[in-house]
């Protein structure tokens, strides 16, 4: 008996299963199915290529989910006729066309599979984008091989340089926050044993640019390119992010990320650990170990997305006064946010030199600064900044040992190499200062500041063809930071107009006398009262002073007027010039150095090269 019923059961199965065959139920969901996939990978291309809602791809798998049981049920109830779709107990089994069908259902299938299979293996090979599964967690990204010989591990190969995502955003109006994620990944592979990193402003130089990845490498000299872009999206972000092999322009890596925006350091943290995978893999970084977890270094988002707006306007030296409010209301937001507090010290610590004004902002750079190390004490750049803003007499010793605890904790700090060369370019140690100069473009290339900075040391210390060169290869980008020191060589070559062009770019206005100023280089022993008074009528129209050029105090000898500058960088940098020699002979000198506090410095630590003890406590230089 209970054979019997099993095989009734068993035949009714088998003739259900002949009917979904013969209706092409089967073949139908097959269809569906492999349509549903490729319609999935052509969603994921065009979202990011398009501006759609990082939450596009999850509604069209919801979509194709749902409609699924509604095709089986439509392919079992109707059937496709020559008279066109009829319900299927409506048709004439003599006449029934479902093996022809059947036939193109199976032609159908044949071609998206190929469809598919080309695309899977375009994706392994040479994957454009990775694949993010629906619900907002990746799948695993695939990595292909870029070539079939592996690289090998030396500080040429074993480099990346990290470029600014693209916003993908609907409004195109999240720059801030995509540079903040491409600054946050800078940041911690950084940090990684073994691998050398472009810095960020090398690597953001090429924002915009129509180059290919492996142009970019060669001009930054690194063997590895990431690249992405950032959609955000309300409370959603996709991040997409591509490291590319920068000789092959191969992809070695690819992931796409769908998160919710409370989650954007947990997503930093997954880039920075695929990469690392990624590069000990392909480079052969056997040092190279995980990174634990990105510091998250706020949980406030608000205060981390003013965070970003405020370091792009600083980074940017505009709207410094914006950069102060933004920093500020993100430390009152979260007055533990560390990074905040040294970004609001950075800013204030250049404010004076960028934004004309009555208030010394050094004691509030100097407050933020002490805050960020109470919360942080691990960080560089509060450190730098300490030793960029004190000033007295005991300060020098003072001042290097936080730059050098800056370069310490942060040795890719290049503003700290700067101004720690700057400082030792000022107390008359030029042959130390090349080498922080050096130092600090080998960090970061395309630092104009400090290739400005290094040619006019070149110039101090007599490589006077070397110091022209690399200084004029700075003048293409409209940078002015060191450009009076070079006003009296470019004379001494008999490039008068270049001088003259220089020393009015120099005066910081319109008709100021700079040919009084070229008359007093080129012929020191004459009577430049004339001059004097020409420039003392310019100071009250225009209330620059004299002392805003301080070149000028030393063409024309206004020594007496040397001490007021004492407290600014403008006059410390032209104290060692060969312009400045005359000035050193005078007891002006004498006296100017002691406010510095330079004399007790060289006793402790020795004489620079031009300078001498005479007796136990007086000095001559030359």
């Amino acid at each position: 008996m209970m054979t019997a019923v099993h095989g009734m059961n068993l035949t009714v199965i088998m003739t259900f299963i002949a009917e979904l065959k013969r209706r092409n139920v089967i073949r139908v969901a097959i269809l569906y199915l492999v349509s549903s996939w490729v319609l999935l990978q052509l969603t994921d291309v065009l979202s990011s290529l398009l501006s759609v809602p990082a939450w596009a791809g999850s509604l069209v798998v919801m979509l194709l989910t749902l409609g699924f049981v509604p095709a089986l049920l439509f392919a079992w109830v109707y059937e496709m006729t020559p008279e066109g779709l009829k319900r299927e107990k409506d048709v004439d089994r003599s006449r029934s066309i479902t093996g022809q069908s059947a036939h193109k259902i199976n032609t159908l299938i044949t071609v998206l599979l190929v469809i598919a299979i080309v695309g899977l293996v375009t994706d392994r090979l040479i994957p454009e984008q990775g694949t993010a599964s629906p619900a907002g967690t990746e799948q695993a990204g695939s990595a292909s091989e870029a070539s079939s010989q592996p690289l090998t591990p030396d500080d040429a190969l074993a480099s990346i340089a990290v470029l600014p995502f693209d916003d993908l955003s609907p409004d195109q109006d999240q720059r801030y926050f995509t540079d903040g994620i491409s600054e946050e990944l800078l940041n911690v592979l950084v940090r990684v044993d073994g691998l050398r990193v472009a810095s960020r402003t090398s690597a953001f130089t090429f924002r915009g640019k129509n180059l290919d990845i492996p142009e970019i490498a060669r001009e930054l000299g690194v063997a590895t390119v990431l690249e992405g872009s950032v959609r955000k999206d309300g409370n959603r972000i996709r991040i997409t992010a591509q490291l590319i092999d920068g000789a092959t322009d191969r992809h070695l890596w690819s992931q796409n990320y769908d998160r919710d925006l409370v989650d954007i350091f947990k997503i930093q943290d997954e880039i920075a650990n695929a990469i690392v995978d990624s590069l000990k893999d392909k480079l052969g970084i056997q040092s190279a170990e995980k990174v634990v977890n990105v510091v998250a270094a706020t949980d406030n988002l608000d205060a981390y997305e003013l965070f970003l707006k405020a370091q792009a306007m600083f980074q940017a030296r505009k709207n410094l006064p914006t950069s102060v409010e933004l920093f500020t209301r993100a430390t009152e937001l979260d007055p533990g946010f560390a990074r905040a507090w040294a970004g609001l010290a950075s800013t204030l610590a250049v404010f004076d030199d960028w934004v004309p004004g009555d208030i010394d902002h050094k004691p509030l750079a100097k407050a933020a600064a002490e805050r960020a190390l109470e919360l942080d004490p691990d960080l560089s750049m509060p450190y730098a900044v300490l030793g960029n803003i004190v000033g007295g007499k005991e300060s020098i010793s003072f001042m290097l040992h936080n730059y050098d605890t800056a370069i310490s904790n942060d040795p890719k700090n290049a503003t700290a190499w700067l101004w720690r060369g700057i400082l030792h370019n000022q107390t008359g140690f030029a042959n130390r200062g090349v080498k922080d100069m050096e130092q600090c473009l080998r960090v970061d290339p395309e630092y104009l500041n400090c290739a400005q900075h290094l040619a006019a040391t070149y110039l101090l210390l007599g490589e006077t063809d070397r110091a022209v060169a690399l200084y004029e290869e700075t003048l293409g980008s409209s940078f002015h930071s060191m450009d009076e020191v070079f006003i009296p060589e470019y004379l001494r070559r008999g490039q008068i107009a270049t001088a003259l062009l220089i020393a009015d770019l120099r005066s910081w206005s319109s008709y100021a006398p700079v040919g009084e100023m070229v008359k007093a280089l080129q012929h020191p022993d004459a009577d430049h009262s004339d001059g004097i008074r020409h420039f003392e009528r310019w100071s009250e129209d225009t209330g620059h002073g004299m002392e805003s050029v301080p070149f000028v105090l030393l063409a024309l000898k206004q020594y007496d007027r040397m001490a007021s500058l004492a407290d600014t960088n403008d006059i410390r940098f032209l104290l060692w010039y060969p312009e400045a020699a005359e000035y050193r002979q005078s007891p002006a000198f004498k006296q100017f150095v002691s406010s510095l506090g330079l004399p007790d410095y060289w006793r402790e630590t020795g004489y620079p090269p031009q300078c001498r003890a005479v007796g136990k406590d007086d000095f001559t230089c030359d």
